[in-house]
């Protein structure tokens, strides 16, 4: 044993070594790795927004985000973003409980640290005909906006539309109004739903994003991203306490806040000073009225009379419906105030709808078109033309709005209808005797601790939560919080779930108190003890989530239960748990199990070692991976991306992996050819195309070399923005590598360098091959002058950067060094920098780039193609060296023919020769303002093919022929001489070009 735990402990200390001294947290809920700064257990999250919990789900286990109840997803994260699982907002759907077309979404991040994210999102939305709206809050400015597809027929699929949207939402409220097919009867009123939905889930595949199609109108969620501000912990901030309590729950510090308008107290969670009530909706302002200071609740402008926090309920002032009465005000038409997009309903627990008169039937209806949901028939009128008699009835739950009506059904004696009233009203304003069980209590009269009928109003009770039966404490919450008084205190369960309790019993909730110590013994000296649960509205939502997670619905007795995750263990008579107990016979055996036992011990103890050193291995790699990403020039490369935004096409990342399995881990066999910037290897991908992967040549030290770095980046930006089907593509990189890579189609003939110097018999270089491929290159390098998006300049023309395709067709490559300018600028200052033979003396000498540099580097591929021979020869005479030098002196000396290759003088035309030769000596003019640009050479060569007689075009040559500017082999020597590029240029006589 003694040997296996020393290489335990060498095993162990070899895969620590690896990672920092930080402590690490390797936390997975189901399939999702748990990443900082989000955690399960203490010291692994930030503070307690990023606490999470793992739930068992119908899916099975899944991780939620406790204090706003949201799924985390595990397809993407990054600093500073999260993705999870969006609830999608229901509007028109009678099925799934809606039936509005204006609904705030489910989810409500306000007072948190989290919103969701405008550069990671998009509005959209399911269902067709409408026109989908999303905005802060109802009746704001939309923030976008998008149209559904027409509805063909009943059986059409749902299409989804989507927006952008303009800014960061902590929620919104989503709208529909129907546009396409109004009027239409079996159109009108569709289901639909709306959501906000992760940018990069949509479907690129076809020409245009779409959704992906899991996404229907039966879709529940959606995966978003939330971004998070920073938070300020001290753990002594409401924000981030975490109480951790065992044993009893000491009584928490009171609330700061203690209000009172005129003779009613201001409790939790209404307040009329900032920092008193839970949000803008209970924000409460003090009004003077004939009768004093009222309280008025600002967002729905009613008078506020009581509140029960443990019960959700406000009791407010709320009009009567008039029909027939002298001197009695009907500006109402019957319809009550209008409750719709907040969080506050007109509460079916303690409300009755009540009707005074007689001889008619009351109806209750949610809007004056729909039908009646509700109603009572009134006792017959005797002789006397009015009387008290009254007729109640239950009303729905989630109703945020009503509207009244009566009909007289027994006309009265006399000759006036009877008057009448109708209005929703407070249980505890009835004199009750014992009813039946569908009403439970009969009123008998009615009273008024609030004042009188006839002053138009009565006491309506709004629900803004829902109690819960079920038992909870406040030790089962994140954070506790007291009122005034000291009477109560709560603690969040969830987002929109409370657990509050009392010191005593609670006399104003016989609904479903419970004492969370029925056991003796249990609580001893705990002051809190009678708690109920409290499910809290959101805005045109009657509390949709029935039980807080780690709680299970009930529907025997409508309660909410805790899940008891761990199992009981069997308990023996003494309370212990139980063991079998082996017979003496079997101790002769104990030998052969302990050796068994510690073989099979010392596997799984390697195994285990084995295991934790592949992952902390992985986690290393992954470390190295996005080390790699930055120094390779991610960063710059995101920023370029987002400062050229229209300019760029969509490139793709690979994997490390995928490019070495595609290149065999860089075999040897696999280059291609090597350039100033890089090595190219030819590869197989997965998809099965053919590529070209190139390696750049940066420095594989900690210290990066800046710029060799630059020119990488500069060139993925660069080739992103060009189109042209004479310039190679870039399909894509990889930066998580010690060397950046670049992935490029594949361009199977090889270079015009080696196609010109390296000739064979079997594929003769053609004049019309030679002249055919001059004019291609002339027209990719016009199209970077002057029709691409910026201007850019190659700097680097030559031969082996020209590559041939499949049919021979020139690609313009290698564009490492290039630079783009801006549309003002006429050159570039730089480093001198290209490939001696092709660099254009005048920028050798003022350091200064121009468009003109190209033309002259492209004026030497020109020479190349007449002559068959290379720029630079170390074999030749000093006289012929440069092939620039002794072109030109042949074109004075009329001596070209001489030079010219084989292929060409055999069998191209003596006027096109010339032609083409003296548009090559222009290019090659020592003043850059005499040389044609490159739109003009292209032009110029496509009439030299297409013109049956090249004397015009020699005549329109001559004129621009100038040999006094031509260059001076004294320019290139002293180039030579002075930068030490080669040490064997060529040295002319200055009157050679005279």
């Amino acid at each position: 044993m003694g040997i296996y735990f020393i290489l335990l402990l060498w095993l162990i200390q070899a895969a620590t070594s690896q990672e920092t001294n930080e402590f690490v947290c390797n936390e997975t809920c189901g399939d999702v790795v748990i990443p900082s700064p989000f955690g399960i257990t203490t010291g692994c999250y930030k503070n307690s927004w990023f606490r999470v919990t793992c739930n068992k789900t119908a899916n099975g286990l899944k991780p939620f985000i406790s204090r706003i109840n949201l799924e985390l997803l595990d397809s993407f994260w990054s600093d500073g973003a999260v993705a999870v699982n969006n609830p999608v907002t229901y509007l028109n759907c009678g099925n799934k409980g809606t039936n509005g077309t204006t609904r705030r979404a489910i989810v409500n991040l306000e007072g948190s640290p989290f919103f969701f994210s405008s550069r990671f999102n998009i509005f959209g939305s399911v269902g067709c005909g409408n026109l989908a709206i999303v905005s802060r809050e109802i009746q704001t400015d939309p923030l976008a906006s998008c149209v559904q597809q027409r509805c063909d027929h009943l059986a059409s699929k749902f299409g989804g539309c989507y927006a952008v949207i303009s800014e960061n939402l902590t929620s919104y409220t989503a709208t529909m109004t129907e546009i396409i097919n109004p009027g239409k009867q079996e159109y009108s009123k569709r289901c639909a739903s709306a959501f906000i939905f992760d940018l990069s889930k949509l479907n690129s595949s076809g020409p245009d994003l779409q959704f992906p199609d899991s996404i229907s109108i039966d879709t529940t969620h959606v995966p978003a991203t939330l971004e998070w501000n920073s938070v300020n912990c001290d753990l002594g901030a409401a924000l981030c306490q975490q109480p951790e309590q065992v044993g009893p729950v000491p009584v928490p510090p009171k609330h700061v806040c203690t209000e009172r308008c005129g003779k009613v107290n201001i409790t939790y969670p209404f307040g009329i000073k900032v920092g008193c009530y839970m949000n803008e909706w209970f924000r409460i302002s003090c009004k003077e009225t004939d009768d004093g200071p009222k309280p008025f609740i600002r967002s729905i402008n009613m008078q506020l009379l009581s509140v029960s926090f443990s019960l959700g309920r406000v009791i407010v002032n709320n009009s009567v419906t008039y029909f027939n009465c002298r001197n009695k005000s009907e500006d109402n038409n019957g319809v009550s105030v209008n409750l719709t997009g907040s969080p506050f309903f007109f509460s079916d627990i303690f409300n009755r709808f009540v009707s005074v008169g007689c001889g008619s039937v009351a109806t209750i209806l949610r809007n004056l078109t729909d039908y009646p949901v509700a109603g009572c028939l009134q006792p017959h009128c005797s002789n006397i033309v009015t009387s008290n008699g009254s007729c109640l009835a239950k009303i729905p739950p989630g109703l945020s709005s009503f509207a009244v009506n009566m009909t007289e059904i027994y006309p009265s004696n006399g000759s006036k209808k009877s008057c009448g009233s109708a209005f929703v009203v407070d249980v505890s304003l009835l004199d009750n005797v014992p009813g039946t069980p569908e009403f439970g209590l009969i009123p008998t009269t009615l009273h008024w601790d609030w004042g009188s009928p006839k002053d138009g109003h009565v006491p309506t009770a709004l629900q803004w939560g829902r109690p819960i039966a079920g038992q909870c404490e406040l030790k089962d919450g994140l954070e506790t919080f007291c009122s005034s008084s000291g009477q109560y205190c709560w603690a969040r369960l969830s987002v929109s779930h409370l657990c509050v309790c009392s010191a005593d019993v609670n006399s104003d909730n016989d609904y479903h108190d419970s004492d969370v110590c029925q056991e003796i013994g249990k609580c001893g000296l705990l002051k809190y003890r009678y708690c109920d649960m409290l499910c809290l509205n959101a805005p045109d939502d009657y509390c949709s989530s029935p039980c807080p997670y780690s709680y299970q619905y009930s529907s025997a007795d409508d309660s909410c239960n805790r899940v008891d995750s761990t199992p009981s263990s069997p308990k023996n008579f003494n309370g212990l748990p139980a063991f079998s107990m082996e017979e003496p016979t079997k101790s002769r055996n104990l030998p052969i199990i302990i050796g068994c036992s510690t073989s099979i011990g010392t596997v799984f103890v390697l195994l285990g070692t084995w295991y934790l050193y592949k992952v902390l291995k992985r986690r290393k790699t992954i470390k190295m991976k996005q080390k790699y990403f930055r120094r390779n020039g991610g960063l710059l490369l995101q920023q370029q991306l987002s400062s050229n935004e229209g300019n760029v096409e969509k490139i793709r990342l690979f994997t490390s992996k995928e490019l070495e399995k595609a290149t065999d881990y860089y075999s040897e066999n696999r280059i291609l050819g090597q350039g100033g910037q890089g090595t190219v290897y030819k590869g197989n991908v997965t998809d099965g195309s053919i590529v070209a992967i190139k390696k750049s040549k940066m420095v594989e030290e900690k210290k990066v070399d800046e710029k060799q770095l630059e020119q990488f980046i500069n060139e993925v930006i660069l080739l992103s923005q060009i189109n042209h089907r004479n310039v190679v593509k870039l399909l894509g990189c990889c930066l998580e590598t010690k060397v950046p890579l670049l992935v490029y189609e594949f361009i199977p003939n090889g270079t015009l360098s080696q196609l010109i110097h390296d000739q064979n018999e079997e594929f003769p270089l053609t004049w019309e091959m030679r002249l055919r491929i001059a004019i291609e290159i002339a027209d990719a390098l016009s199209y970077l002058h002057s029709a691409a998006s910026v201007p850019i300049y190659h700097r680097d023309i030559k031969s082996g950067n020209i590559l041939l395709d499949g049919k021979y067709r020139a690609k313009v490559s290698d564009f490492g060094i290039s630079r783009s300018i801006a549309l003002e600028q006429t050159h570039l200052t730089t480093q001198v920098q290209g490939t001696f033979g092709y660099l254009d003396p005048e920028y050798f000498r003022s350091n200064q780039f121009t468009e003109k540099s190209d033309v002259y580097s492209f004026g030497v591929v020109l020479v190349e193609l007449l002559t068959g021979q290379k720029p630079i020869s170390s074999i030749q005479s000093e006289e012929v060296r440069s092939l620039v030098n002794f072109f030109l002196l042949t074109m004075k000396e009329n001596s070209l023919f001489d030079i010219l290759d084989p292929m060409v003088r055999n069998n191209g035309t003596e006027e096109e020769i010339i032609a083409v030769a003296k548009l090559a000596k222009r290019s090659l003019n020592l003043n850059g303002k005499k040389r044609p640009t490159m739109k003009q050479i292209a032009k110029e060569l496509e009439r030299i093919r297409a013109s049956e007689e090249a004397n015009a075009i020699e005549q329109s040559v001559d004129e621009y022929s100038d040999t006094d500017d031509m260059i001076e082999p004294s320019a290139i020597t002293s180039c030579s001489t002075s930068r030490s590029i080669i040490n064997d240029s060529v040295t002319l006589p200055m009157d050679t070009y005279s």
